[in-house]
């Protein structure tokens, strides 16, 4: 990396964060950009990205070192840089698509791009985003042509969170789209630097976001899958869990966890930008939309099957304590956006049972309801709870025993949403797990 380039990135979250990061190591001298002051004094105390390994110290060794600089000026940090990385989220907001993130930055890089630039978007978007929308705001904002005078790729983020730096860096090939070849060529040589696992070309910049969009509508679809053959062996005596470890034993199967319901901004989002691409194309979709309708209404199935468990037990549920173990999207992560706990919570507040919620790693909440208290400490939670709901499989519950359960009411009731529990540590516990009965 030639120490003269400098890249700017936009949006230093879970996926921007990452991206610095990643390019702070191969030797890059980086601009953080984010609207965000808090997440910029974090980075400056060296303690953001708390369930990431190796962003926080090595955003604190680029500081030091004079490598890094912060920023919320996006207009100021494209004139200061020669690459631009857009790492903001697009979401949904009333189930549409919301670009606003993406236009205001891309109104920022336009309005100190510079020939020769280049532009990298990451965000998943809806194929011809890049092409129709960033494009020709890129071009109208800086008087410069797409191609010929600046370089326009796509390169979608491919991460999981609580390993984004190594899939990166090492775990999958980096997608790179182009404007034209002359993008296409940069790209893939710039790309080339950070990723061990090489540079996948695609023709064309919609292809390149479909791609990403199908990785999604995948996992949503087989998850879907999931939850209904669990329904199915729920009223069959099938245990789940037992047939998926038998038919995954050969290699044309590979049927998924069910679980609660899907969180987080990718899973569910993703497959509503391709359901709105084909609405507005006049395609139908039945299969993406059914799974969609599956996996939003598992969180009120669990829900409905705790409560028949809390009636067979002769619980009144406007008495009852209600545990819910697990606040972020999945297990071991900090982040709670779109968390089917949510949706969970609502749904026994409806009922009128009290609600208190447990996550090891969310301390704060202002999307919970102010009847309902998150806690970080389990004893607390679970003090004198009619029912124990477990949400999300954070590696700390599968530790867990009928011991360690003992400030709960007796009997001691629990609904494994996850299938996380080991069973061989509860006796004289009624347990009802996701998938089996």
């Amino acid at each position: 990396m030639k120490k003269q380039c400098i890249i700017a990135v936009y949006g230093l979250g879970n996926v921007g964060g990452p991206l610095a990061a990643a390019w702070l190591r191969a030797g890059a001298k980086v601009i953080g950009v984010d609207i965000s002051e808090k997440l910029l004094t974090e980075i400056k105390n060296g303690n953001s990205h708390k369930k990431e390994p190796f962003i926080s110290v090595t955003f604190t060794s680029g500081l030091k070192a004079g490598n890094l600089s912060l920023n919320s000026n996006g207009v100021y940090a494209s004139k200061q840089s020669h690459i631009k990385i857009i790492a903001v989220p697009v979401g949904l907001k009333k189930n549409k698509i919301d670009l606003d993130a993406l236009i205001s930055v891309t109104k920022d890089i336009a309005k100190g791009l510079k020939k020769n630039d280049a532009v990298l978007i990451s965000p998943s978007l809806p194929p011809g985003t890049t092409e129709n929308t960033v494009l020709p705001i890129l071009e109208k904002y800086s008087n410069l042509k797409g191609e010929r005078d600046f370089y326009l790729i796509y390169n979608p983020e491919r991460i999981f969170e609580g390993r984004a730096l190594q899939d990166i860096e090492q775990n999958y090939p980096a997608i790179v789209a182009g404007l034209g070849k002359k993008s296409e060529v940069f790209g893939e040589e710039l790309l080339g630097i950070i990723s061990k696992k090489g540079v996948l070309k695609i023709s064309s910049l919609a292809n390149a976001e479909a791609e990403k969009l199908f990785e999604g509508v995948y996992r949503d679809v087989n998850i879907a899958l999931a939850n209904e053959l669990a329904n199915f062996c729920e009223h069959t005596g099938v245990n789940y869990w037992e047939a998926r470890k038998g038919a995954n034993s050969q290699p044309f199967c590979h049927l998924h966890y069910p679980g609660t319901g899907v969180g987080g901004l990718c899973i569910p989002v993703y497959p509503r930008f391709i359901i709105n691409k084909a609405v507005e194309s006049r395609i139908p979709l039945k299969m993406v939309e059914y799974a969609r309708t599956i996996n939003d209404f598992m969180p009120k199935k669990c829900v409905a099957d705790s409560v028949k468990l809390l009636l067979k037990h002769k619980k009144n549920l406007k008495k009852s304590k209600i545990a819910v173990l697990g606040l972020g999207f999945r297990g071991e992560v900090s982040d709670s956006r779109l968390s089917p706990t949510y949706t969970v919570v609502k749904e026994f507040l409806r009922k009128g049972c009290k609600v208190e919620v447990h996550d090891p790693y969310i301390l704060t909440d202002e999307l919970l309801s102010t009847q309902v208290k998150l806690s970080s400490n389990i004893s607390k939670v679970i003090d004198h709870a009619d029912l124990i709901f477990i949400s999300s499989d954070h590696k700390l519950y599968s530790k867990l025993t009928a011991n360690s359960l003992r400030r709960a009411k007796r009997p001691l009731l629990i609904f494994d949403g996850r299938n996380t529990l080991n069973k061989s540590n509860f006796k004289n516990t009624s347990i009802l797990t996701i998938g089996m009965r």
